[in-house]
Protein backbone atom coordinates (compact mmCIF):
# COMPACT_ATOMS: atom_id res chain seq x y z
CA UNK A 1 0.00 0.00 0.00
CA UNK A 2 1.29 3.19 -1.20
CA UNK A 3 0.14 6.52 1.00
CA UNK A 4 1.14 10.25 0.66
CA UNK A 5 0.34 11.74 3.75
CA UNK A 6 0.15 15.66 4.38
CA UNK A 7 -0.49 17.53 7.69
CA UNK A 8 -3.00 20.12 7.24
CA UNK A 9 -5.03 23.30 8.86
CA UNK A 10 -7.91 22.12 6.96
CA UNK A 11 -9.30 20.11 4.12
CA UNK A 12 -12.17 19.01 1.85
CA UNK A 13 -13.23 16.94 -0.83
CA UNK A 14 -15.99 18.14 -3.27
CA UNK A 15 -17.52 15.43 -6.25
CA UNK A 16 -19.82 17.93 -8.24
CA UNK A 17 -19.88 20.85 -6.19
CA UNK A 18 -21.03 18.82 -3.73
CA UNK A 19 -19.37 18.15 0.16
CA UNK A 20 -17.89 14.82 0.76
CA UNK A 21 -15.85 14.93 3.18
CA UNK A 22 -14.60 17.88 5.63
CA UNK A 23 -11.69 18.01 8.55
CA UNK A 24 -9.93 20.47 10.42
CA UNK A 25 -6.66 20.29 11.51
CA UNK A 26 -5.14 16.79 10.76
CA UNK A 27 -3.87 14.58 8.23
CA UNK A 28 -4.94 14.37 4.75
CA UNK A 29 -3.77 10.91 3.41
CA UNK A 30 -4.09 9.76 -0.22
CA UNK A 31 -4.06 5.72 -0.59
CA UNK A 32 -3.22 3.72 -3.22
CA UNK A 33 -3.73 0.10 -2.73
CA UNK A 34 -1.60 -2.50 -4.42
CA UNK A 35 -2.42 -6.20 -6.12
CA UNK A 36 0.16 -7.94 -3.19
CA UNK A 37 -2.06 -6.04 0.10
CA UNK A 38 -3.98 -7.75 2.57
CA UNK A 39 -5.83 -6.86 4.96
CA UNK A 40 -2.91 -6.87 7.25
CA UNK A 41 -1.14 -4.80 5.15
CA UNK A 42 -4.20 -2.05 5.66
CA UNK A 43 -3.51 -2.64 9.98
CA UNK A 44 0.12 -1.94 9.21
CA UNK A 45 -0.66 1.21 7.31
CA UNK A 46 -3.13 2.48 9.92
CA UNK A 47 -0.92 1.91 12.94
CA UNK A 48 2.09 3.52 10.99
CA UNK A 49 -0.63 6.42 10.08
CA UNK A 50 -2.13 6.83 13.35
CA UNK A 51 1.46 6.83 14.97
CA UNK A 52 3.48 9.20 12.79
CA UNK A 53 4.60 11.87 15.19
CA UNK A 54 3.94 14.83 13.10
CA UNK A 55 2.48 17.04 15.24
CA UNK A 56 4.43 20.11 17.53
CA UNK A 57 4.10 19.69 20.72
CA UNK A 58 4.10 22.66 23.77
CA UNK A 59 7.53 23.17 22.55
CA UNK A 60 7.10 23.49 18.80
CA UNK A 61 8.90 20.07 18.34
CA UNK A 62 7.03 17.24 16.26
CA UNK A 63 6.47 15.03 18.46
CA UNK A 64 2.90 14.41 18.83
CA UNK A 65 0.91 11.78 16.84
CA UNK A 66 -3.25 12.61 15.30
CA UNK A 67 -4.67 11.23 18.95
CA UNK A 68 -2.55 13.25 20.77
CA UNK A 69 -4.13 16.36 19.42
CA UNK A 70 -7.58 15.33 18.11
CA UNK A 71 -7.48 16.16 14.60
CA UNK A 72 -9.16 14.26 12.07
CA UNK A 73 -8.46 11.88 9.17
CA UNK A 74 -9.54 12.73 5.35
CA UNK A 75 -9.13 9.70 3.49
CA UNK A 76 -9.08 9.87 -0.46
CA UNK A 77 -8.46 6.76 -2.46
CA UNK A 78 -5.83 7.53 -5.84
CA UNK A 79 -4.23 5.07 -7.71
CA UNK A 80 -1.93 7.75 -9.12
CA UNK A 81 0.64 6.93 -6.02
CA UNK A 82 1.28 3.83 -8.30
CA UNK A 83 2.33 5.62 -11.21
CA UNK A 84 5.38 4.02 -13.31
CA UNK A 85 7.13 6.76 -15.29
CA UNK A 86 10.28 5.14 -15.90
CA UNK A 87 9.58 4.57 -20.07
CA UNK A 88 8.03 7.36 -21.77
CA UNK A 89 5.87 10.34 -21.02
CA UNK A 90 2.67 8.62 -20.27
CA UNK A 91 2.77 6.97 -16.61
CA UNK A 92 2.08 3.09 -16.40
CA UNK A 93 -0.79 2.21 -13.14
CA UNK A 94 -0.05 -1.65 -14.05
CA UNK A 95 1.36 -1.31 -10.14
CA UNK A 96 -1.85 -0.14 -8.60
CA UNK A 97 -4.15 -3.17 -7.67
CA UNK A 98 -6.78 -3.65 -9.94
CA UNK A 99 -10.27 -1.71 -9.47
CA UNK A 100 -12.52 -4.19 -7.67
CA UNK A 101 -9.78 -5.15 -5.27
CA UNK A 102 -8.41 -1.48 -4.64
CA UNK A 103 -12.23 -0.84 -3.73
CA UNK A 104 -12.44 -3.31 -1.44
CA UNK A 105 -9.23 -2.61 -0.04
CA UNK A 106 -9.82 1.27 0.34
CA UNK A 107 -13.43 0.28 2.05
CA UNK A 108 -11.17 -2.01 4.39
CA UNK A 109 -8.95 0.93 5.19
CA UNK A 110 -11.89 3.53 5.84
CA UNK A 111 -13.74 0.81 8.14
CA UNK A 112 -10.81 0.09 9.96
CA UNK A 113 -9.40 3.46 10.17
CA UNK A 114 -13.24 4.88 12.06
CA UNK A 115 -12.81 1.88 14.85
CA UNK A 116 -9.54 3.46 15.64
CA UNK A 117 -9.85 7.13 15.27
CA UNK A 118 -12.74 9.11 16.37
CA UNK A 119 -12.74 11.95 13.28
CA UNK A 120 -12.79 9.86 9.45
CA UNK A 121 -13.90 11.56 6.40
CA UNK A 122 -13.36 10.35 2.93
CA UNK A 123 -13.76 11.47 -0.96
CA UNK A 124 -15.30 8.55 -3.03
CA UNK A 125 -13.61 6.14 -4.44
CA UNK A 126 -13.69 6.33 -8.17
CA UNK A 127 -14.88 9.49 -8.73
CA UNK A 128 -13.55 12.29 -10.12
CA UNK A 129 -12.39 14.74 -7.12
CA UNK A 130 -11.68 18.19 -5.88
CA UNK A 131 -9.64 18.24 -3.30
CA UNK A 132 -8.68 21.60 -1.30
CA UNK A 133 -6.13 21.50 1.46
CA UNK A 134 -3.98 24.46 3.07
CA UNK A 135 -1.43 22.34 4.39
CA UNK A 136 0.60 22.96 7.25
CA UNK A 137 4.01 23.06 7.57
CA UNK A 138 4.44 21.96 4.75
CA UNK A 139 4.39 18.24 6.32
CA UNK A 140 4.04 15.72 3.61
CA UNK A 141 4.95 12.13 4.22
CA UNK A 142 5.61 9.24 1.37
CA UNK A 143 3.92 5.74 2.86
CA UNK A 144 5.08 2.71 1.12
CA UNK A 145 3.99 -0.69 3.10
CA UNK A 146 4.26 -4.33 1.59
Amino acid sequence: MICLVQRVKKAKVMINERLTGEIGAGLLVFACAEPTDTPATIDKMLQKIISLRIFSDIDGKMNQNIGQTGGGLLLVSQFTLAADTRRGNRPSFTQAAPPAQAKALFDLFVTQAKAIHPIVETGQFGADMQVHLINDGPVTIPLHIN
